[in-house]
């Protein structure tokens, strides 16, 4: 039974609405038997009419790196967000630069990513990430200790709408990480306080992790983003500390001026 190309843009357009997750050309190939005579490019042929029936909707068809999904157009973030009351937190600098790191010099152990920060990666930070299902283990350093390599999985391309790695910005594209912090907004994600501490150690702007990933210009510019971020982190730590020192100040001249208070009070004591 030969299904109709109509009725097979409709199952696979049901298919996709009906999952929370993408579907790859495979998965929706076992969606049919044998004797329906659906081939693959059948099912790309009903796809791409379906991107055409989207043109000048509020959603879209994309395909990332699992497969094919609808999901709402991002010109229309702005008024989707008021779905949710509660305001999502953001991933910290440190979250951010490690993800990075790992996306831009993938595979890379946890002391690789420590050398170009200058500062080192705190547990909670890979376990998020982990959770999140956006770096994977990909194997193991042949190094004493055969630390862990991490790389990116499918659900960090997912999230960006990327198909391959190869979709990722380009280095020089990379100005502030601010600008991909609104991208990151998830509910309830695994932020910890000792992630915005920054030290003020220096990073070696001729080191490098390896020889063979990257050229010397786009390494120099990947440590000086992570730099100014850096910079910025330890701006706000300062202040802090100066704020802590300020109220610490204001704490003990209260306390001198009670004890005054209390030793003019004695002699009056004393007269009655």
């Amino acid at each position: 039974m030969n299904i109709e190309d109509n009725k097979l843009k409709q199952i696979i357009e049901a298919a996709l609405m009906s999952v929370a997750k993408p579907m790859s050309i495979d998965q929706l190939l076992k969606l049919f038997i044998e004797f329906e005579l659906v081939s693959a490019s059948r099912v790309k042929e009903a796809i791409k009419q379906l991107q055409n029936d989207c043109e000048g909707r509020g959603i879209e068809l994309v395909n990332v790196a699992s497969g094919y999904r609808y999901q709402a157009r991002q010109d229309f973030s702005e008024w989707l967000s008021r779905l949710w009351e509660e305001r999502p937190a953001k991933y910290t600098r440190a979250t951010l630069e490690t993800l990075a790191l790992i996306a831009y010099r993938q595979p890379v152990t946890r002391a690789e990513i420590e050398d170009v920060r200058g500062v080192g990666v705190s547990s909670s930070i890979i376990k998020t990430l982990m959770e999140r299902d956006w770096i994977r283990i990909v194997g193991h350093r042949d190094v004493p200790g055969r630390p862990a390599l991490y790389a990116t999985a499918k659900q960090f391309l997912d999230y960006f709408n990327m198909k391959s790695l190869e979709d990722l910005p380009t280095l020089s594209e990379i100005k502030d990480l601010e600008d991909i912090n609104p991208e990151l907004e998830l509910p309830n994600p695994d932020v910890h306080e000792e992630d915005e501490i920054v030290s003020d150690l220096n990073v070696d702007s001729e080191q490098s992790l390896d020889s063979d990933s990257d050229s010397d210009s786009e390494r120099q510019m990947e440590i000086d983003a992570v730099e100014e971020l850096d910079s910025e982190a330890e701006t706000d730590f300062v202040n802090k500390e100066v704020n802590d020192e300020e109220n610490n100040s204001s704490d003990e001249e209260l306390d001198e001026q009670n004890d005054d208070s209390s030793v003019s009070d004695s002699p009056n004591q004393n007269t009655i």
